[in-house]
């Protein structure tokens, strides 16, 4: 064993070691739609007295933190975003009326001297100008200048007055300054006679006169009220006295908030969907795992032991860094176990080439050879796939960030499992004589069925390059003729509105709720069905208290109804996540533009990005003519189909510049037809991976995730189409009008001054054990 071999074995043994503690001492930290509750959005606005910036907006923050606490909400989060936006998340919060109520308020608190009755009395001349407010029973009053606010407040509660038959009041306790306040504003009040109007003093809760008691007989002239036995009384019920007292305890907003976005999951919804996406997960990795054994035999079960080890190690990277994962992030850690296997494929196939070409040479160094010569196209398609992960993070919103959080480290995790615990198990199995000698049991010895057929037959696919651009064309002209004619189905996450699918106990078909939503006023309600049975409402405006009356319109025909899921989105906000997806996508595709004309010649960066707009514009097209919706999660797939659709121009266009270069006068069309037919088998082997995987997902995924999985399934077929009979043509294209030369041949690794050194592995010394 080499010293290298050893290191490797060593690291994956350490790092397999530590994750699968990770695994059994630390669970995961689940995002509201896996277990349930509500997400705000908040969105902070300028006040006459200040601006939304980043300061006055984490004063807000805290308020509203101090609220949600006197809820009883368990582990709620609440994070600023950007300058002026405040996400919150209650876990196990079904209904958010109550929630917005509370946290929407601005609790601006004030306390008035009453000048008198109706407005404009002659009370009010020469003093400074007040406001006229209705009192409790809708009687004008004439209020004079704020004397103090809710910030002098320094406690309040609600009770229960059985004694005096006040019932449900509000007892305030006053900080000492704003004490003297209020004993001075009573104080003079009470110099006017009983039953006089400015012997009242109005509060006033967000311009709105909430109680305007009278001081008491008792109280004398100037004398005042202490601060310590003030109650605010009126027709309160008990959630109204515990939701004002919790408002004036917790404090005014510093600025006014808009919630512009609004999701509830139930927690049914949420556990259903980890198990099904757990089912995906180990059916389709179970089937990755038999195929690539069938594929590669030994060799292919030990990439499938690292595969397993790839799952550990990832899910272990996602607990132990605190990553809330989310449905889209779940689906991506299974798509990931897919893709994972896209490393060895790689890596076998090129084994394979060096056994074939070099006879005599040993299966050890073939493999050596394999991991050395797919180093390149390993690199750079993964640094593909991180591309549109980090796009993903930086220009999604909510759940999709999550995904590519989790997309992201599992990219990183798969190069670990293929380039150091694979090629271990590898390295150690190639030195066993027995597996040396029997071609039948390594899988590498021997060709792979579709590399023997396409070497038998060997295709000549580019005799006409125009004819497969006539067919790209065509097929892109379907496509915009789908998005002209039926339309792109926009999801509430882009337009705006309100999404609630509802579980009802007694079956409603769609025509009968929409007759019943029609008689209670929401005509312009779009119903359909969620599947399973259940109903999805579909309006533009609908606050918390208009859903409520649209579920029990609901209810009276179909029993017991639940809310199973619920998405409000601000127009202001639908339109900026328009925005930025349209932004995302453009700014992926100059990001991977620029990435490869680096890497490559400029006119394969140009082919594989025309490649990629095409798998977009088709991938668009399919889901109009299918009359599927188009939401965040679709933007997260379609940012997925376009690493995925580079990945693969990017190992063609590796072969082709590395034969290019050794045969600098053969004709690119013959180049670019041999690089193909190499490519292939890899090609075929590692879409089938991540097939397995996006065929459980769209079966067992439930309805959650079938569109997800039916757009990666789309966008795979699509791109490894295009990644051959797409950008190959278009760069042969280029290329006859281009002047640039052949790429040079690059000179071998580790080479010394002698003609027939051999290239070695820079992580092997030689050394034997």
């Amino acid at each position: 064993m080499t010293r290298a071999t050893s290191v490797r074995a060593v690291l994956a043994a350490a790092v397999l070691l530590v994750s699968v503690l990770i695994t059994l001492t630390m669970s995961p930290r689940l995002g509201l739609d896996l277990q349930g509750g509500t997400r705000m959005v908040l969105q902070a606005e300028d006040s006459a007295t200040a601006k939304a910036d980043r300061e006055s907006t984490d004063r807000t923050l805290e308020v509203l933190r101090r609220r949600i606490d006197s809820l009883g909400v368990s582990e709620p989060t609440l994070t600023r975003s950007g300058e002026d936006r405040i996400i919150v998340e209650l876990p196990d919060v079904q209904d958010p009326r109550k929630a917005a109520e509370v946290i929407g308020r601005t609790a601006q608190l004030s306390f008035h001297a009453v000048r008198g009755p109706g407005p404009g009395t002659e009370l009010e001349k020469g003093k400074a100008a007040g406001l006229t407010l209705p009192d409790e029973e809708g009687r004008p009053l004439a209020l004079g200048p704020a004397r103090l606010t809710g910030a002098g407040v320094k406690d309040a509660g609600a009770s229960f007055d059985a004694q005096q038959g006040a019932g449900w009041t509000v007892a305030l306790d006053f900080h000492k300054g704003a004490g003297r306040d209020w004993t001075r504003l009573t104080g003079e009040a009470a110099c006017h006679p009983a039953q006089d109007e400015r012997r009242r003093v109005a509060i006033v809760l967000d311009d709105r006169v909430i109680s305007s008691p009278q001081v008491a007989p008792s109280v004398g002239c100037n004398v005042g009220l202490p601060s310590g036995s003030t109650q605010i009384t009126g027709s309160f019920g008990a959630d109204e006295a515990r939701d004002l007292a919790l408002l004036i305890k917790g404090g005014a907003l510093p600025l006014p908030v808009e919630i512009v976005e609004q999701r509830t999951v139930g927690p049914t919804l949420g556990a259903a969907a980890i198990d099904a996406s757990a089912r995906a997960a180990l059916i389709g990795a179970a089937a990755t795992a038999l195929f690539i054994t069938f594929v590669y035999r030994l060799f292919g079960a030990l990439a499938a032991v690292a595969l397993a080890a790839y799952g550990v190690i990832s899910y272990a990277a996602l607990v132990a860094l605190g990553v809330t994962l989310t449905l889209p992030g779940l689906a991506g850690f299974v798509l990931a176990i897919g893709m994972a296997v896209d490393a060895n494929v790689l890596v076998f196939e090129r084994a394979r080439e060096e056994y074939a070409e070099r006879t005599g040479r040993s299966l050890r160094s073939a493999m050596t050879a394999g991991f050395r010569n797919a180093w390149s196209a390993v690199a750079d398609s993964n640094v593909t796939t991180l591309i549109a992960a980090g796009l993903l993070f930086f220009l999604g919103s909510g759940p999709v960030k999550g995904f590519g959080v989790t997309l992201a480290i599992g990219v990183l995790a798969s190069m670990f499992s293929a380039l150091v615990i694979a090629r271990a198990l590898t390295e150690i199995a190639s030195r066993s004589r027995f597996v040396g000698d029997y071609r039948g049991v390594n899988g590498i010895a021997r060709p792979g069925r579709v590399r023997t057929w396409l070497a038998r037959r060997d295709p000549q696919l580019f005799r006409s390059p125009r004819r497969w651009l006539l067919i790209s064309t065509a097929l892109i002209a379907v496509a915009v003729l789908g998005i002209v004619v039926r339309g792109v189905n926009l999801g509430v996450e882009f337009t705006g509105g309100r999404l609630v699918e509802y579980s009802t106990s007694r079956p409603v078909d769609v025509q009968t709720a929409r007759t019943v939503l029609a008689g209670a006023g929401f005509g312009d309600a779009e119903v359909t069905t969620a599947g399973a049975g259940d109903l999805s409402v579909r309006t533009g405006d609908l606050d918390n208290h208009e859903e409520h009356a649209l579920r029990a319109a609901l209810a009276e025909e179909g029993g017991h109804t639940t809310k199973v899921r619920d998405e409000l989105i601000g127009p202001s906000l639908g339109d900026e996540l328009r925005r930025n997806a349209l932004i995302a996508l453009a700014v992926a595709v100059l990001v991977q533009l620029v990435y490869l004309a680096v890497r490559f010649r400029w006119t394969f960066a140009l082919a594989s990005v025309a490649a990629l707009v095409h798998d977009v514009i088709l991938l668009v097209g399919a889901f109009a003519w299918l009359g599927r919706t188009v939401d965040g999660i679709f933007l997260a797939a379609l940012l997925t189909v376009i690493g995925y659709s580079v990945n693969d121009s990017v190992v063609v266009f590796d072969r082709v510049r590395e034969l290019w270069a050794k045969a600098r006068r053969e004709p690119v069309k013959t180049i670019a037809n041999r690089a193909v037919v190499q490519t292939v088998p890899r090609t075929v082997n590692t879409g089938m991976g991540a097939l397995f995987i996006l065929a459980a997902l769209a079966v067992l995924g439930g309805d959650s995730l079938e569109d997800f999985a039916l757009a990666l399934l789309i966008g795979i077929g699509v791109g490894t189409y295009s990644s051959v009979l797409t950008a190959v043509p278009v760069a042969l294209t280029l290329e006859k009008r281009a002047k640039t030369p052949p790429p040079a041949r690059k000179r071998a690794s580790g080479r010394t001054s002698g003609a027939g050194a051999k290239r070695r592995d820079p992580l092997d010394n030689g050394a034997r054990v």
